[in-house]
């Protein structure tokens, strides 16, 4: 029997859990020769997310909770839940229901194929359109300036094969760009589109910021590109300025008495160019904090508790004792 891990990181989903949980062992318990688990990852949440979990995993022993001391964000969170996966292939899919349970099937056909990653990539949104035209935009931007190729609307939600989840174990990253980690590792994915339903109950987490800082992150460790776009601006701007001054100078020079600079062009070119100056001083910073946040190297979270992982935690001390 093949053990199938579902990982599914929540925070303050409790109109959904219950509801992404029946729907996951209903096609789960339809898999000949499958055994499953059920990881949920909580955030910290606030509302009743940890009792309603709590009380599944009384009832059911496939399920297994891990509770987080605080909320460490959407990057961290669900990194480190997949790590804690032990099945022979593990799947990631958000509590919102926005990740269909459905294709596991799918999934899991293609992975007995022998495809080790299989992706859900969302080439249509039931979500805003404006959004979803951001999120295109953003996902064309990234792979014209990355140096490997990332798979476009592909939110995480897939399979990754156990041999997948021992590589990400072995890569000591604080702050992952989980969509670019399996990019980057380059194991043959097989890619199945899918229409991302809307959210149904609850209200979404993401924000601006949220957003931002993923889409940072992106590019921040998958591209020079705008490190390297700052010293060329800037070498171009300042072959520019010293043209415009030569001109300025000469006619000035050649025209004293009708040839008046004012002082339109010196307020209009202090703007521009400190404007400029912000711009590539904040895209330095990103990389800089990037920086930073690898350097300090703390952990991905701090549990507080754990449910129905015992029998995990034995397997994992005596394999860890084999290994030294």
């Amino acid at each position: 029997m093949k053990l199938l891990s579902i990982v599914t990181p929540c925070y303050n989903e409790e109109a959904n859990v219950e509801e992404l949980y029946r729907q996951v062992k209903e096609i789960c318990s339809c898999l000949m020769g499958y055994t499953y688990e059920h990881i949920f990852i909580d955030n910290a949440s606030k509302d009743e997310t940890v009792s309603i979990l709590k009380t599944l995993a009384s009832q059911d022993p496939n399920v297994k909770v891990i509770v987080n001391s605080r909320n460490f964000g959407h990057i961290r969170s669900p990194y480190h839940a997949l790590l804690q996966a032990r099945g022979d292939a593990v799947i990631l899919m958000v509590a919102d229901l926005q990740d269909p349970p459905t294709m596991i099937r799918d999934f899991v056909q293609k992975w007995e194929e022998g495809y080790k990653v299989v992706l859900g990539v969302k080439n249509e949104s039931e979500e805003s359109r404006l959004m979803f035209a951001i999120r295109k935009l953003y996902y064309n931007f990234i792979n014209k300036v990355s140096e490997i190729e990332l798979t476009k609307n592909n939110t995480g939600f897939g399979l990754y094969d156990q041999q997948v989840i021992k590589v990400l174990r072995q890569i000591d990253d604080p702050y992952p760009y989980f969509r670019g980690l399996i990019s980057d590792i380059g194991f043959e994915s097989y890619k199945i589109s899918y229409i991302q339903p809307s959210r149904k109950r609850g209200i979404t987490k993401n924000n601006f910021y949220t957003l931002y800082d993923i889409a940072m992150l992106g590019i921040t460790n998958h591209s020079k590109i705008p490190l390297r776009l700052a010293a060329m601006l800037g070498f171009a701007m300042s072959a520019v300025s010293f043209t415009v001054a030569i001109v300025y100078l000469l006619a000035k020079l050649m025209f004293w008495n009708y040839f008046v600079v004012g002082i339109a062009p010196l307020v209009i070119g202090l703007f521009f160019f400190s404007s400029v100056q912000l711009f590539f001083i904040g895209i330095i910073g990103e990389y800089i904090g990037s920086i930073h946040t690898q350097v300090m190297k703390r952990p991905l979270v701090i549990e507080k508790e754990r449910v129905n992982f015992s029998e995990d935690l034995e397997h994992l001390g005596k394999k860890e004792a084999i290994m030294r």
